[in-house]
């Protein structure tokens, strides 16, 4: 996949959002980047997290409680740590702060868990074009993810629900790009969308239906055409 940055971007969901942009502001001390708002019913606001875009959707109407999907961690590094520091955000999902290159995660991480990792590696590897480091272990530029073999992963996971719930990339022509991962087996939540004059989008799901956004963000390509 021809990446329009070398960084994928992480979203959760929350209706607690006060505590989620003093968690991620003020403990996590992480940059503020921009609010977007994307319906009378969600509005976004994003942090900075080492050129990735760390997006905090609040919902107006209650989220469901549900089985939370298959991404599980993001890990954030940073300089001057001599050890991982864990934390949980308002909605009890994880994070960590961890030395620069601890495990690989030389800017951020997000630890994935998959019912059939071979499957996984395979859908990664072809229908997103990501390069394979080591088995099950993906580079996105800069970010690297992080797929581990679990039983007791969600084989239906949803976008609704409180927590970690999809990654982006940011791509030079979303429809071309959607068309490309669905030729290769991806399945099709969202079909391409224009958000004002803000992005083209798209969300495509994995085999165990995580999501993953497809966007062409109008600040970075410089078009939505």
């Amino acid at each position: 996949m021809d990446l329009a940055k070398p960084q994928a971007d992480v979203g959760l969901s929350t209706n607690r959002l006060e505590a989620h942009l003093l968690f991620w502001r003020d403990r996590l001390a992480l940059p503020y980047d921009a609010r977007l708002e994307v319906s009378a019913n969600q509005v976004q606001h994003r942090f900075q997290a080492n050129g990735s875009i760390l997006k905090v959707n609040g919902f107006v109407d209650p989220l469901p409680v549900g089985v939370r999907g298959g991404y599980r961690e993001v890990y954030i590094a940073r300089d001057g740590l001599d050890r991982p520091r864990r934390f949980e955000d308002p909605d009890g999902s994880p994070v960590s702060l961890v030395p620069t290159g601890f495990d690989g995660v030389r800017q951020i991480g997000v630890r994935l868990a998959v019912r059939d990792l071979a499957a996984q590696r395979r859908f990664y590897a072809a229908a997103l074009g990501l390069s394979e480091e080591a088995p099950g272990r993906f580079r996105a530029g800069e970010t690297l993810l992080m797929l581990e073999e679990d039983p007791q992963a969600v084989p239906d996971a949803s976008l609704a629900g409180a927590g970690w719930r999809y990654i982006t990339f940011q791509v030079f022509k979303a429809d071309a790009a959607h068309a490309r991962a669905l030729a290769a087996g991806a399945y099709e939540a969202k079909p391409p969308t224009t958000l004002g004059d803000v992005a083209r989008f798209s969300i495509i799901r994995d085999p165990d239906g995580n999501a993953i956004e497809l966007s062409q963000r109008a600040s970075i390509v410089g078009t939505l055409d």
